[in-house]
């Protein structure tokens, strides 16, 4: 689903990624670990280029999307991100939160669509061969209706379907965190990106935005996750990647990674925090 070869990010004179290369399969959950500064950040944000790779591909189902030539944006759609500080727009209500990107999309992809039927009804007035127009089964309201109803749907699956017209600012931490994921869920992405997602949380509420998580795993979604929870990330991973100082250092299974790892760094690491 997406290949790394050899991706490199400074800023300025400062070499934060020094040559990631790595695959991300479909169905896979790969678990990124490492000590504070290691680069995981980045490497996560430079997935789906919210940071412009210095230089190296990102081959996203066979296009490279750090190619600066490439509408990044399209891309970004099936791509869903999930930060730590949950980023909600505090004056839109929790289901226009969700709401937001696939309305603001679907209405985007529907101008695109008129456009093209109306410059193909221009073609047709100076051609003998008449073009078809596309065949445009939706509008502006429907389109609203739709991200309504699955907003709606996604919040009754995760029990907060009463919040649907509060505002962020009066729920909890965990709340806010469910919600942004649901949020990336909406655009239906064929993989979502984790950027530490407990780590702005209270201990008591980590476990109930895990707990979503694991479920998503299990329906087999296709995850990158970023994280320091330890016992989550050997529960949940299918591959663990061990970073330190802009390198993968090591990756493997899980078991291997934390009962069995092999490079000196990991097991030093591993003997502070766990």
């Amino acid at each position: 689903m997406i290949d790394v070869i050899d991706l490199r990010k400074n800023y300025g004179n400062l070499e934060v990624l020094k040559g990631i290369t790595t695959t991300i399969k479909k169905g896979e959950k790969i678990v990124i670990i490492g000590p504070s500064g290691s680069g995981k950040s980045t490497f996560l944000r430079c997935l789906n280029c919210m940071e412009d790779p210095t230089s190296g591909s990102i081959i996203f189902e066979g296009v490279n999307i750090a190619d600066m030539k490439v509408d990044i944006n399209v891309h970004r759609r099936h791509m869903g991100m999930v930060f730590q500080q949950f980023n909600l727009f505090n004056n839109k209500t929790v289901i226009d939160n969700i709401m937001l990107a696939p309305v603001h999309i679907g209405i985007q992809d529907l101008r695109s669509q008129k456009f093209r039927n109306f410059l193909t009804r221009i073609k047709n007035i100076f051609s003998s061969n008449k073009q078809p127009l596309i065949e445009i089964n939706t509008s502006k309201a429907k389109i609203k209706e739709e991200a309504r109803q699955n907003a709606l749907r996604l919040l009754k699956r995760i029990g907060l379907e009463d919040k649907a017209n509060v505002y962020p600012s009066t729920l909890s931490g965990g709340q806010k965190q469910r919600i942004a994921i649901i949020r990336a869920l909406a655009m239906n992405p064929k993989v979502i990106l984790f950027d530490e997602p407990t780590s702005a949380l209270d201990p008591e509420m980590v476990g109930e935005v895990l707990d979503l998580i694991r479920q998503l795993a299990d329906e087999g979604m296709t995850m990158v996750i970023v994280t320091h929870e330890m016992g989550f990330a050997r529960e949940v991973a299918t591959r663990v990647l061990f970073m330190d100082e802009g390198r993968i250092i090591e990756e493997n299974t899980p078991e291997e990674i934390f009962t069995n790892p092999q490079n000196p760094r990991t097991k030093e690491f591993l003997s502070k925090v766990l």
